[in-house]
């Protein structure tokens, strides 16, 4: 006894594919990825480019933690924006693809060098008078104070620079669209 097939559509193609053009053929796969080193970096600068990029901010919060610039000051004003303009302008000049994502991943990097750098300079910031928690937790001892002051200046660091990163990458994506210089899909 047989079994019903129903009838295939009709073609005018030969009832078997020719070698070499199945669905496993060379044809007819996605072209391979390129080389990781032949593909831009995904933040389209380099990492060194991000990490000095990082660095021209810090100098303003040494000297800050040192107290030899003060806040209002215009050289604290110069410290402060350079840096950031120099961001911004480094990536208009590359012409980064996602200038966002790019500046996002440099603020990234100085708040990691910010958390650092407050770390490192913690007690001469301070002038050796801790910060003292009040309430219910000033019975805490001053080494666990210190470590929960720490964490969370650790945690604030990281979002100042995280935050720096999205205000100066979304000045970047407005002047790149602006000037026309990004091909966006």
């Amino acid at each position: 006894m047989s079994t019903f097939q129903p009838p295939s559509s009709v073609s005018d193609s030969p009832a078997s594919p020719p070698p070499g053009s199945g669905p496993d053929s060379p044809a007819s796969r996605p072209p391979a990825p390129a080389p990781a080193a032949s593909r831009p970096p995904a933040v389209g600068l380099s990492l060194v480019t991000v990490v000095v990029l990082a660095l021209l901010a810090v100098p303003r919060v040494i000297l800050h933690d040192l107290d030899l610039v003060h806040e209002g000051t215009f050289v604290n004003l110069l410290l402060g924006f350079v840096p950031l303009a120099v961001w911004i302008v480094v990536t208009l000049r590359a012409r980064v693809e996602r200038p966002f994502t790019t500046l996002l991943a440099v603020g990234g990097h100085y708040g990691v060098l910010l958390a650092g750098t407050h770390q490192v300079l913690w007690a001469v910031g301070l002038d050796d008078a801790a910060p003292r928690l009040g309430g219910n937790l000033a019975d805490l001892s001053p080494d666990v104070q210190e470590v929960i002051f720490r964490v969370a200046g650790t945690i604030s660091s990281l979002g100042t620079g995280l935050l720096v990163g999205a205000v100066t990458g979304l000045v970047a994506l407005g002047l790149t669209a602006m000037l026309g210089q990004a091909d966006r899909p």
